[in-house]
């Protein structure tokens, strides 16, 4: 009942102050288990997502963001878990194991799993090179893919600030991609890339992004 409240409430306020164009949002499957795999610019892309899709979708998190002190820090474990985020400790060294198993369980569950192939946010506004666990899942479960875009989130919530502007938002959804033809090949590298890669062109295709073939935390690094 909290996570319909608060996502009425949310959504009335986003519709009013931001008015997102939403497209293809009928390309989601209204059962079953589903990939959403798309860019990731900034802070408040997983509240957009989470807003405009009917179903709920569920995120890997930062378990910091649910392990703060005193009433702030329940309100924002509160908040975050509302919206579908799951805490997970991505820092150890088992932390992509942990990601990878928690979006494996949430769709053998028949659930919506949100994931972001770059890894990170892209730190100057362009599209980097996908990490193969969205095609692990992928092939691991039969879940479908569907890409999708975010457009204009970077205007709203500009260098990862905490203020918040009023900008036009798009949020683009492209047809849900099968790939049974690899089913039992989730282990080839091979075949990982090159399923990652088709969804990443297909993010790059709805978004207008430039793309980099380089992995945005080595950018981030450099």
């Amino acid at each position: 009942m909290s996570r319909s409240v608060l996502k009425a409430i949310l959504g009335l306020l986003m519709r009013v102050l931001y008015r997102p164009r939403v497209e293809g949002v009928e390309n989601i499957p209204g059962d079953g288990p589903v990939i959403l795999a798309g860019n990731h610019v900034t802070f408040v892309d997983s509240l957009f997502l989470s807003l405009v899709v009917e179903r709920q979708v569920y995120f890997i998190g930062k378990d910091e963001y649910v392990t703060g002190k005193g009433v702030k820090g329940r309100l924002m474990a509160w908040f975050f878990t509302t919206c579908g985020m799951i805490p997970v400790d991505r820092d150890g060294g088992h932390g992509g194991v942990a990601a990878l198993m928690t979006g494996r369980r949430v769709l053998e569950e028949g659930r919506i799993f949100g994931i972001y192939p770059e890894g990170t946010r892209s730190p100057d506004g362009r599209l980097y090179r996908g990490r193969t666990g969205v095609a692990r899942l992928a092939l691991m479960t039969g879940a479908p893919v569907v890409p999708f875009a975010m457009v204009g989130t970077d205007k709203v919530q500009p260098g990862g600030s905490g203020m918040l502007r009023i900008a036009p938002v798009t949020i683009r959804f492209g047809d849900a991609l099968e790939f049974a033809r690899y089913e039992g090949m989730d282990r080839d590298r091979y075949v990982l890339r090159a399923v990652t890669d088709e969804v990443m062109s297909e993010v790059m295709r709805l978004g207008g992004q430039e793309y980099v073939d380089i992995y945005a935390t080595k950018a981030k690094a450099a």
